[in-house]
């Protein structure tokens, strides 16, 4: 003979509750998260050099040593952008803590005008947490005219800590790219013709 087991009304209801309102929390949580995980990973990204992030200075350093390094400029266009991209000169030699300006230019070789972004990265990776930029283009809209010819700056210097770094003693070359790509416009809304207009 079985026995069936009555649960009591209340706390049946109290159960329900608490794991309606876990649910709750939990897909907040997850939303939440969501939301804050491009600021984080980007602040975490600035902070270590992660992923050859480079660092900002508004300051150049306060020295300036003899060790020298090969600094290479790599410039990239992705489809669908018409634009010729390149750096003025391939490659500079700088000594650690100098401030450098680079320049680079970009044509729009189409008949419109067009919007390009560039993003960027070091390489190696390791040593994005030691170059930092006092002046750059990268993640600023440039709109160009059609045939239109820009010249656009990088100010930088590789962190004079970069030689009490004993993973990077060997390190003699450093590749800064960056790869412009399309920046599409929101389509402009069509105006209402009015009541009775076609």
């Amino acid at each position: 003979m079985k026995r069936s087991i009555k649960l009591d009304p209340a706390r049946a209801r109290r159960r329900d509750v608490a794991v309606a309102a876990a649910c709750g929390i939990f897909v907040a949580a997850m939303v939440g998260m969501a939301y804050a995980s491009v600021p984080l990973y980007s602040w975490f990204c600035r902070a270590t050099g992660f992923g050859g992030t480079t660092q900002v200075a508004e300051v150049p350093p306060g020295a300036v040593l003899e060790r020298k390094l090969n600094v290479r400029f790599d410039a990239n266009v992705t489809g669908g952008l018409p634009w010729k991209f390149e750096p003025e000169q391939n490659s500079v030699e700088v000594k650690l803590g100098q401030v450098v300006t680079v320049l680079f230019t970009v044509t729009n070789q189409s008949a419109r005008e067009t919007i390009g972004q560039a993003s960027y990265n070091v390489a190696p990776p390791t040593v994005g947490q030691y170059f930092s930029k006092i002046n750059c283009f990268c993640f600023t809209e440039q709109r160009l005219k059609p045939g239109e010819r820009r010249e656009m700056t990088v100010v930088f210097f590789v962190d004079p800590q970069l030689a009490k770094d004993p993973d990077d003693d060997d390190l003699n070359t450093i590749t800064l790219s960056y790869t412009m790509y399309p920046v599409r416009e929101p389509p402009k809304p069509v105006a209402d013709g009015g009541p009775g207009r076609s």
